[in-house]
């Protein structure tokens, strides 16, 4: 799946407008992106620079190594959520989130 590919999928699995993604990178990163630049990227027109890749990579919680293509295991989007009022996730509990979710990803093939 290319970069364009990804991102559309990415955006579009949030029900998410051009103008509302635009949105969302103001209110949580105080970016100035637009939707048409959103747009020229989804459609493979341009690329974003690394910041607003990285920052579209935070956004839906997928590496940027996946994102720009240089890890290709992440193909199916899969989002977890987790509410933790407000609580910074340290990289040891993160990875203890993936473990957690590689754990059961484990235990459902084991009752198929």
């Amino acid at each position: 799946m290319s970069f364009s590919e990804k991102i559309t999928k990415l955006r579009t699995s949030k029900k998410l407008s051009l103008e509302q993604l635009a949105q969302e990178f103001t209110r949580k990163y105080n970016a100035k992106t637009s939707k048409s630049s959103i747009y020229r990227w989804e459609k493979g027109e341009s690329k974003p620079n690394i910041d607003d890749a990285n920052m579209y990579a935070d956004y839906f919680n997928v590496s940027l190594d996946w994102l720009i293509g240089n890890k290709e295991n992440e193909d199916d989007i899969t989002t977890i959520a987790a509410h933790h009022d407000g609580d910074e996730w340290t990289d040891e509990e993160l990875e203890e989130i993936e473990r957690f979710m590689e754990f059961v990803k484990a235990k459902r093939k084991q009752q198929e």
